[in-house]
């Protein structure tokens, strides 16, 4: 019998159609799941409750949100906040579901094959992380962590509740979109875990993980329509189980913002262009999501002053970089 693996999320309406086209990816690869869905804000509690299926329980702010959580909103940005609470939702999901383990994915994953490979590795331990395995151009090990808060497991028991509390202790302390004492978000306290914590596995296989950060160390490849990496400095190859497409952003003039990377023609043609037709085949469909608000999270308003400036300066070095990654829409979703 195929076990059932648990997993939980979180979004709002601005990440909607991330989130969708997660959850379909994860339901094309993954026979059995269970997702807990956080809905961040109303439309996006509304817009699953008007699609009920048996794979995806819906748990709005209102039945999880605890006082110590709600009440660092004051001084955190919405970014900040929803990583404040990722430790709290794996939390609530282990207190008040019978699940062995609960696996936390970012809504802007997507699968390419069966998860089940990385969560065998776990073993015997507790808690799961994954590598950034950043490309050396673009390694902030020291700044943003060694570490990413993309894919984590927590075992139900002694071992994985212990490091989940810590987590939730120093997240409701400090959880800020800057380095501050060696701190950085909810990312950087997982740097020293496997030392600090017993029952730490640190994710082996090459498909998990693969982002725009560490993508140029593989070449994608593409035979009979399943995509597999292979490992240019090893000549390794692994099935691609799923791609974090962290900070593709969808700009005025339909446009879309892959972001300020090298990418070789083939990412771009076998993983972002899929991708941006999935988002926006989603948002297009007839029905609840439609309601959603600005479900791409699409920069609507012009940058101003300062922050108009300094995006400029980043645009000039992203020309001499070779690395703008700004499309037409029309480029992506044409046949």
């Amino acid at each position: 019998m195929t076990p059932t693996h648990y997993f939980c999320t979180l979004f709002d309406s601005r990440y909607a159609s991330r989130g969708v086209a997660m959850i379909e990816s994860l339901r094309r690869h993954c026979p059995q799941f269970h997702l807990y869905l956080f809905a961040f804000d109303e439309p996006v509690a509304e817009l699953f409750r008007a699609l009920p299926t048996p794979d995806v329980t819906v748990i709005s702010l209102s039945q999880w949100e605890d006082e110590r959580l709600r009440a660092t909103k004051s001084d955190r940005t919405r970014a900040e906040y929803a990583w404040t609470a990722t430790s709290s939702v794996v939390r609530h999901v282990l207190n008040h579901f019978p699940v062995d383990a609960c696996t936390y994915l970012d809504a802007d994953l997507y699968f390419y094959s069966d998860p089940a490979v990385l969560l065998a590795e776990l073993g015997s331990s507790s808690v799961l992380i994954t590598e950034h395995r950043y490309t050396p151009a673009y390694d902030r090990s020291q700044t943003a962590g060694i570490y990413c808060v993309q894919f984590i497991t927590f075992r139900n028991n002694e071992a994985g509740r212990r490091v989940l509390e810590w987590w939730r202790e120093a997240c409701l302390k400090w959880c800020y979109a800057r380095m501050e004492d060696g701190k950085f978000g909810d990312q950087k306290y997982l740097d020293d875990w496997p030392q600090r914590f017993e029952g730490i596995h640190v994710l082996k296989h090459l498909g998990g993980g693969v982002a725009p950060w560490n993508v140029q160390q593989y070449t994608i490849l593409c035979q009979d329509k399943r995509l597999t990496i292979r490992e240019s400095s090893s000549g390794k190859e692994a099935d691609l189980v799923f791609y974090h497409f962290h900070h593709l952003i969808f700009v005025p003039r339909n446009r879309v913002d892959c972001g300020p990377y090298a990418y070789s023609r083939d990412v771009i043609e076998l993983l972002y262009r899929p991708y941006v037709r999935a988002l926006t085949a989603t948002a297009q469909t007839p029905g609840p999501l439609t309601k959603a608000i600005n479900p791409h999270g699409l920069r609507r308003e012009g940058l101003k002053g300062l922050k108009r400036l300094g995006e400029g300066v980043r645009q000039i070095r992203r020309m001499l970089n070779g690395t703008v990654n700004t499309f037409e829409l029309g480029e992506f979703t044409a046949p």
